[in-house]
């Protein structure tokens, strides 16, 4: 499987503290690849980087074999890296419509209200996105309705690979069930998608491949069939 966005040797400093050392990542389209570990792992830096809000401190990032660099979030999103963090950043008193095109609006100097609405739409429909009207309020709906527009938002500008931050932490079973359906949606889709969890049970659910951060560097790269010993003893450290 050829490697749509490649990490070698990523690092990232902050003064004397290393928060990233040495990083090896590599994810295909249609793939998703979890990158799990304990808190302090280096997983928020690692988003971070990948989404153009820190430049890496050494190391090379290549893009469709390309390498590249990123000055900040624009650049990340104009290669096709699209970013779902886990606050989801919505407007609760803006409706789906509204949410899903706030900075995207259609037409520079008059919202476009109708195509804006057809797209809307189009994309849940495509997503087999369970909302119950494109107008209706985010603060009415579920937490997993709220993360299936923040996905949604996020395909807008079609992008070659999604990252989610923590994508299901304090939803209920149904509403993780949604969320884990929609991801491998996203991978029937052809998107490259990396998922960031501390839940194992999700993880095993839609990863094909897990990847095991310590201490802010590689620390064992896992399928679904490994044995929970060794994924904990790999985010733990123990032997």
């Amino acid at each position: 499987m050829t490697a749509l966005l490649s990490l070698r040797g990523i690092s990232k400093r902050y003064g004397a503290v290393e928060a990233l050392s040495d990083i090896d990542l590599d994810i295909a389209a249609g793939e998703v690849v979890a990158v799990c570990g304990d808190n302090g792992a280096g997983k928020s830096t690692l988003i971070k980087v990948l989404a153009g809000v820190h430049a890496p401190s050494s190391g090379e990032i290549r893009f469709q074999g390309q390498p590249v660099t990123m000055s900040g979030p624009s650049d990340a999103l104009r290669l096709g890296i699209a970013t779902v963090y886990q606050d989801l950043s919505l407007c609760e008193n803006l409706d789906v419509v509204a949410n899903l095109y706030l900075g995207h609006e259609l037409k520079p100097w008059q919202l476009d209200e109708v195509a804006m609405e057809v797209r809307a739409w189009t994309l849940l429909s495509e997503l087999a996105a369970r909302i119950p009207s494109v107008r209706e309020p985010i603060a009415s709906l579920s937490g997993g309705q709220r993360q299936t527009v923040a996905i949604a938002r996020s395909l807008l500008l079609d992008p070659h690979i999604v990252m989610l931050d923590e994508p299901t932490a304090a939803l209920g079973v149904a509403q993780t069930a949604e969320v884990l359906n929609l991801i491998e949606r996203l991978r029937a889709r052809g998107h490259g998608v990396i998922m960031i969890s501390h839940n194992m049970e999700d993880v095993r659910a839609v990863a094909d491949r897990i990847v095991v951060l310590r201490l802010g560097r590689n620390n064992g790269v896992f399928t679904t069939e490994s044995s929970n010993a060794e994924l904990v003893g790999a985010i733990t450290g123990a032997t």
